[in-house]
């Protein structure tokens, strides 16, 4: 397969900026809300080693969503994929990422999928560390070994955005304590979950990450096996029918690879036997994705025909 050339990559970066102007940043979490749409950068780290970027590759972003990948791959590592999934469902749904709805009328009252925000809570709650500091430093820990750099962390003024204004989520973790599906503290569960959609990346690091995802798990560097093949590919398989929103369906014809996007204007993409792509731009449309990287995303798949359909 043709590998992505930077100088390309540079102009398709420039030409799809324009489309900034279709979106607007997410402003539910006031400290996301001063986010500059203007902003935008790419990067894609091919399996053999080689990394190219294009625009402001070294800005910092809280990755959001993305963090339910993580949350979820560590969760199968550390109790299985029959425990995972007696308290998170498997399939995707139409519903809006915050929605509630489902909760109601499913029996066993649990999350449809973990790509969801009540899903998503499910699966944080799930962390074996016995505080939400030993939570939040397993998930911290996992990331560091994905991009071999423990200078990674949480961005603190955007967690505390998210846990002060994080109502809705809050009102998910009481119908599921209620129900059986979360156990312990809902207030500590929101710590470690804000805390954990507030981890900071730039797309090299992010692309580096995915690039893990499209290597069935092992490191592109020292072919270690960090994440099991088998919960690689469910991690995966989730990114492709639930990754992105409601928009999931159109994005698998648009595009057609594995995608997690989250509300800073991040997309995690991987490419299978290829590299893991990460595009930033935080003009979103009406589902929550970047209008910018769901473009750029469009254009790089035709060009280089990734879809797996």
């Amino acid at each position: 397969m043709e590998k992505v050339a930077e100088r390309q990559l540079e102009k398709w970066v420039d030409h799809t900026r324009i489309y900034a102007n279709n979106g607007k940043v997410a402003d539910y979490i006031p400290a996301l809300k001063r986010q500059n749409p203007e902003i935008n950068a790419a990067a894609f780290l091919h399996l053999d080693g080689e990394c190219v970027q294009a625009g402001e590759a070294d800005y910092l972003f809280t990755i959001q969503s993305v963090s339910k990948v993580l949350a979820l791959a560590v969760a199968l590592m550390n109790h299985g994929e029959e425990a995972v999934f007696s308290r998170v469902g498997k399939e995707p749904t139409s519903d809006p990422f915050y929605s509630i709805s489902k909760l109601e009328v499913e029996k066993p009252s649990k999350p449809i999928n973990p790509m969801i925000n009540a899903g998503a809570l499910a699966v944080t709650n799930m962390m074996s560390g016995k505080t939400s500091d030993d939570m939040l430093q397993e998930i911290l820990e996992f990331v560091h070994q994905l991009i071999a750099d423990d200078t990674v962390d949480y961005d603190r003024e955007v967690a505390k955005s998210e846990y002060d204004s994080a109502f809705l989520n809050r009102s998910l973790c009481y119908f599921m304590k209620q129900n059986g599906i979360i156990t312990g503290s809902v207030e500590e569960l929101l710590d470690v979950y804000t805390k954990q959609c507030a981890i900071q990346m730039n797309v090299k690091q992010l692309a580096k990450v995915a690039a893990v995802f499209a290597n069935e798990g092992k490191d592109i560097e020292t072919g270690e096996q960090v994440i099991p093949r088998h919960y690689a590919r469910i991690c995966n398989t989730f990114m492709g029918t639930c990754g992105m929103y409601n928009q999931s369906g159109s994005f698998a014809i648009n595009v057609g690879i594995p995608a997690k996007s989250g509300v800073s204007g991040v997309i995690m993409g991987v490419v299978k036997d290829v590299g893991g792509v990460a595009v930033f731009g935080p003009a979103l449309d009406n589902t929550g994705n970047s209008v910018v990287g769901v473009k750029l995303l469009e254009i790089m798949s035709r060009s280089y025909q990734w879809s797996i359909f």
